[in-house]
């Protein structure tokens, strides 16, 4: 293995012009024979620039996934509406449903609404210029019926894509990694089938386990997107106590162990953020709750915000949590929440941290979250730029650490 630190992001990538009006002109009817093709090569193109950037674990920049807008929070969610059966586009989506009251042993989430971060803030979340709007989200769907997936021709358009787009830039393809919705984050829609949520996200597990399975044989590594382990606590009001919590986010991960099941962790990572919208955020869970549970999912490479300023001082968490022998993490160390571009020896010091705690080997830079659809794609090739410039001098100064 190269003693340089490896390098990645969390997925989202910023679209092309062109793209992002062939995604509209596609959710309008409309798109145009091409469509498949700018896709094929769009993909293409950013594995090339991943390359050329030097990012060593690339993916298609969650291309497939579509967006339309140039900012859009919710793209990673919202592929999934449109790769299951049994749902029922509705318009009401879950901002303006009846707030939900979760009481000790008794949890609930209530509406997109109610979250606890909007109601401290209510001026700052209903100012069009405050930076922490959402944009315009979706209608969003109602499970009216079994739920089964139906995302067999996209997930395999997008392995095809990724694959030929990694050939093309000289990466193997075990370096690529594709984006996958997780069991317990696909549940946080309405309801009107089954008899509990604990049985509706069960039945999630069993639906995107095929898209696991797909990604995965193909020789790819899937990264679960699981904001439901730590973002899930700003949804639950009044807040619940840590015990409560901890004890409702198990059913996440037992759900995410049985889709995972008989997969090589080796080709499995999972992101845990606390959402990546732009706003004060002073209702997050400390990791340090949950992240003794997140260490148990069946998942090699750990993901996790470590470089925005509500974080950041978590990197001090790994000396007291010992990493098991066969994981690895994946932290934040620049930021999707800031237009400011992290200078490179700021990079350095956040990435040496985590090295000189459980080994460069085990530590791949990353982003908090997805830059695309919530930075300028000026900026975010900014802060790819920084992100391998940084880890670069943390590899050099850590090599002469160790000879030293």
């Amino acid at each position: 293995m190269s003693d340089a630190i490896r390098t990645s992001h969390a997925g989202s990538l910023p679209r092309t012009p062109a793209l992002i009006e062939a995604n509209a002109a596609k959710a309008n009817g409309t798109a145009g024979a091409d469509y498949e093709a700018l896709l094929t090569e769009s993909v293409v193109d950013l594995l090339q620039k991943q390359k050329d950037l030097g990012i060593t674990e690339p993916n298609d920049g969650e291309y497939g996934h579509a967006m339309a807008s140039q900012f859009d929070y919710g793209a990673w969610w919202h592929y999934s509406f449109n790769r299951t059966n049994g749902l029922e586009i509705s318009g009401e989506g879950l901002w303006n449903l009846p707030a939900q009251v979760s009481e000790p042993g008794n949890i609930k989430l209530t509406s997109f609404a109610d979250r606890r971060d909007r109601n401290l803030f209510p001026a700052a979340y209903s100012d069009p210029d405050a930076g922490t709007d959402t944009g315009s989200q979706p209608g969003f769907p109602i499970a009216v019926g079994p739920i089964s997936y139906a995302g067999q021709d996209a997930v395999a358009r997008d392995i095809a894509n990724v694959k030929k787009g990694l050939e093309a830039a000289g990466y193997e393809t075990s370096r690529g990694f594709l984006n996958s919705l997780s069991p317990a984050s696909a549940a946080r829609i309405e309801n009107e089938h089954y008899g509990s949520y604990e049985e509706f996200v069960w039945a999630w597990a069993d639906v995107l386990r095929e898209e696991y399975l797909a990604i995965t044989q193909a020789g790819l590594t899937v990264q679960i997107d699981d904001p439901s382990l730590a973002e899930n606590f700003d949804q639950i009001n009044p807040e619940p106590s840590y015990e409560d919590y901890r004890a409702f986010t198990q059913l996440s991960i037992d759900a995410l162990n049985h889709a995972l099941r008989g997969i090589d962790p080796q080709q499995v990572r999972v992101h845990t953020c606390w959402g990546s919208w732009h706003g004060p955020h002073v209702t997050d869970l400390p990791f340090s709750v949950i992240v003794d549970q997140v260490l148990t999912i069946n998942a090699a490479g750990i993901t996790f915000e470590a470089a925005n300023v509500r974080h950041e001082h978590e990197w001090k968490i790994w000396k007291d949590v010992t990493l098991p022998d066969d994981k690895y993490i994946i932290p934040g160390i620049v930021s999707h929440s800031t237009n400011v571009v992290e200078h490179p020896e700021l990079v350095a010091d956040r990435v040496k941290r985590f090295a000189e705690l459980v080994g460069a080997d085990r530590v791949v830079a990353s982003t908090d979250c997805g830059l695309g659809g919530r930075v300028h794609p000026e900026i975010a090739i900014a802060k790819l730029q920084s992100l391998v410039q940084g880890t670069e001098i943390a590899s050099e100064s850590f090599k002469k650490t160790v000879l030293v």
